[in-house]
């Protein structure tokens, strides 16, 4: 069943001649006034950029790692990377329009990245890391199958290239995902 969400969307990975418009994406999705426009916002946690230019386009020319990047009516609304490493891949620089969120582009995005993933790396684990305090956030990764490990890195206060936090109790988790291949048989053709 297609949604709103997922009407003529178009995935491809981006290119260097993306990478301001990815910028403005996602710092629109996690940073300032306009962040607020949708939920996943981290104004209230983080001041400052969530990004710039040098770290896109660092992700978009990395070896291993891919910027999928989602354009409707040759827009782009939305975007994630995705780096193999080894047995997973790492999801991460995942932003969508705020004034889309809410109606299942994130999901479809995610869906798409996960099976790119698994289909592409041959993976069988997504990994990713979330700010603890982002609790609403970490519900609707887990409710996509994600799982908390537990194990927590330390928010690398003080760089400011990944903001400026509000507070002193930020870190990382690590959520899990396994990406399961479909399960059905192909039956051949009978006459």
């Amino acid at each position: 069943m297609r949604t709103a969400a997922d009407t003529a969307l178009t995935f491809r990975d981006a290119t260097d001649a993306d990478v301001d418009a990815l910028v403005e994406l996602i710092e629109s999705a996690y940073r300032g006034e306009s962040s607020r426009t949708g939920w996943t916002t981290e104004a209230d946690i983080l001041h400052g950029q969530r990004t710039d230019r040098a770290a896109v386009l660092e992700v978009v020319e990395a070896p291993d790692s891919r910027l999928l990047t989602v354009e409707r009516e040759g827009r782009i609304v939305a975007c994630c990377q995705l780096e193999h490493r080894g047995e997973h891949a790492y999801f991460g620089m995942f932003a969508v329009s705020p004034a889309l969120q809410g109606a299942g582009l994130g999901r479809t995005v995610i869906a798409e990245a996960e099976r790119q993933a698994r289909e592409g790396w041959d993976v069988t684990e997504m990994h990713m890391t979330v700010i603890t305090v982002r609790e609403d956030l970490i519900a609707w990764y887990e409710r996509r199958g994600y799982r908390r490990t537990g194990k927590t890195a330390p928010f690398p206060y003080g760089d400011e290239r990944f903001g400026v936090p509000q507070r002193d109790d930020l870190e990382f988790e690590l959520l899990v995902k396994e990406l399961v291949r479909p399960s059905y048989t192909v039956r051949p053709l009978t006459q």
